[in-house]
Formats: C-alpha cells, sequence, structure tokens
C-alpha cells in the first residue's frame, strides 16, 4: 500500500486528504516509481479551487516526482532510454504524485541528472518547460531586452536562466528583498508598484521588445499593454479574464498547444539542468503527511524558492 493525497471536493486546502491506496503493478509501457521527492505547484491547488466537473472528483493531486524506479513493464524503457530497477529518475506530467509511490507512463519519465538532489529534480520540469514556452511562444531572440513580472518566482527564476543563455537581456520585476534573486539568475531588477512603468522605461530606455508576466495583476498587465507594441509578445500565465479582453497570448499546461510544447521540452530542460545551466533554487522540504502545512505556505505566495514533499518510510 501506498500513500496518496486526493482532493475529495473543490475548494480550499480543507478538502485535501491522505489516504492509502494500491500501487497498480506496471503493465506494458509503464512504470513504478517509488518517490523520494514530489514536487509543488500553485497549479496544485489552484486546479482544485476552481474545479468544477464534479465527474472529476477525487482529484489526485501533483504533477511531478523524482525516486527510484521499483519496477517496469515488460519491453519497457523510460523516454530517456533505457531504465532499470534502482535507477534514479524524474516523472512529468503525471497524475497523483503527492504520493509514496506511483505508477506512470514510461513515456513520462526520464534519467534524473546526477548533479540535482531529489527535491530539487521533482521541482524541475513544469517550471522549467513554462518558462521554456514563454519564451518561445513570444519569439525572444539573442540581443533583445524583454520584461518579466514575477521574476523571483519558480517560473520567473527558469525564465531568467533560460533567457540568459539564449543572450537575452532580462528587466524582472519583484519586491526589493527579492532583487538579489533577480540579480543573481542574470536579471535587472525593478520594484513592482506604482509608477512601475517609469522605473522600466529608466532601466531599458531603448525598450523592451516582449513581456512575459508571471503574475497575473492588472499591474503587470496594464504595463506591459503600454510598453510592448505588439501583442503576439505579450504573454501571460495567470492573466486569463484580461487575456480574453485585451488581446494578448495565455498558456496554460490545459492547453492542447502548451502541453504538446511542454512534453517536447522536458529532454532539452533535462539537459540544461544536467550540464549544470539551470538550478532550482529550494525553499524547504515538508513530509508528505504534512501536505496541507506545505500548501498553506505554498499559498502565501512568497515561500523564497521550490517546495518539496518527502514519502516518510
Amino acid at each position: 500500500m501506498a500513500q496518496r493525497w486526493i482532493a475529495t471536493d473543490f475548494g480550499g486546502l480543507d478538502v485535501f486528504e491522505q489516504v492509502e491506496t494500491d500501487v497498480p503493478t506496471p503493465g506494458p509501457g509503464e512504470v513504478t516509481i517509488e518517490v523520494q521527492a514530489a514536487g509543488m505547484n500553485p497549479a496544485d491547488f489552484k486546479h482544485v479551487a476552481g474545479g468544477q466537473d464534479r465527474n472529476a472528483l477525487p482529484v489526485a493531486v501533483g504533477y511531478e516526482v523524482s525516486g527510484v524506479i521499483s519496477a517496469l513493464g515488460s519491453d519497457t524503457q523510460i523516454a530517456s532510454g533505457g531504465g532499470a530497477i534502482g535507477d534514479s529518475v524524474i516523472a512529468f506530467r503525471v497524475a497523483g504524485g503527492y504520493a509514496s509511490a506511483i505508477t506512470v507512463p514510461a513515456t513520462d519519465v526520464f534519467a534524473k541528472p546526477a548533479i540535482l538532489s531529489f527535491p530539487e529534480a521533482a521541482n524541475l520540469l513544469l517550471a522549467g518547460t513554462t518558462a521554456a514556452e514563454m519564451l518561445h511562444v513570444t519569439g525572444v531572440t539573442r540581443g533583445e531586452t524583454i520584461l518579466v513580472h514575477g521574476a523571483s518566482g519558480a517560473v520567473g527564476v527558469s525564465v531568467l536562466q533560460q533567457a540568459k543563455i539564449m543572450g537575452v537581456h532580462v528587466i524582472g520585476t519583484s519586491s526589493e528583498a527579492n532583487f538579489h534573486v533577480v540579480a543573481k539568475f542574470g536579471g535587472q531588477p525593478v520594484l513592482y508598484g506604482e509608477d512601475l512603468r517609469a522605473r522600466v522605461q529608466r532601466a531599458a530606455p531603448d525598450g523592451v521588445v516582449a513581456a512575459l508576466d508571471c503574475v497575473g495583476t492588472d499591474e503587470a498587465i496594464d504595463v506591459s499593454l503600454a510598453l510592448v507594441s505588439d501583442r503576439a509578445r505579450i504573454v501571460s500565465i495567470a492573466a486569463f479574464g484580461r487575456a480574453e479582453r485585451d488581446g494578448f497570448r495565455i498558456i496554460a499546461g490545459a492547453i492542447p498547444a502548451s502541453t504538446a510544447f511542454r512534453n517536447e521540452a522536458r529532454a532539452r530542460i533535462l539537459e540544461l539542468a544536467d550540464a549544470g545551466d539551470l538550478v532550482v533554487p529550494m525553499a524547504r522540504t515538508f513530509p508528505l503527511s504534512a501536505a496541507r502545512d506545505a500548501l498553506e505556505f505554498l499559498s502565501s505566495q512568497h515561500p523564497g524558492g521550490k517546495l518539496a514533499l518527502i514519502p516518510e518510510r
């Protein structure tokens, strides 16, 4: 039996429940992973908070894990090739990652970069592939200057690192307390809040060609619309209502085009991490049994890095 977290209803953290569950024996094309760390993302609770299709209940929580292969289906290889019992791996996108063990499609399983710890590895791919898609859909190229709202958050930090590799200059908004994070990963920090547009213009006197929004505030969108003339080069992962009204891009894991891009991007993100070019700043870990406490901390919006759940054994 394995421990797993599910959401029994739609709503707040009180609907999350830890249960015992059987782990299916892997069939052809499947892998069972003994989870060493489950990555945590705001989508984990936002999906439950805003859900409407009651036929989807209970919801298995968690999209990414790292761990060790404990069983493979017959004639099965993982997505990065090979795979044997005892190998350290990452899995993304999966359903039900908040678990002590999980059986998943082998096409979603990759060798874990040795340079990453299990908690770091469990938090690499959702943020990394999202950041890659933001840069892709806005057509960012070497030598350009872009604006990133929420640059000190998980997706923002991955954008900073990937943009630096591309030779792109980033003006990144954050609180003053997180200026050091933006600067550490290659961005030029500016304080969000009143008069943001003027501060960005001072930081980038020749202008910004694209805006990547990781926060979804009206301020972020208003400034982006004012500074970037081509709305095809404005993208958000949060401002869904504004995107429909104002005609800029929106991306999300549930959108088929985003799913397809992020699936393809996984191998490249893993290569960057394996080479030491893409790191995952961690804030802290929690026992798997304390998932509700961890989600409350995550929902504070300022965890200062990624969080992971560690199964007790």
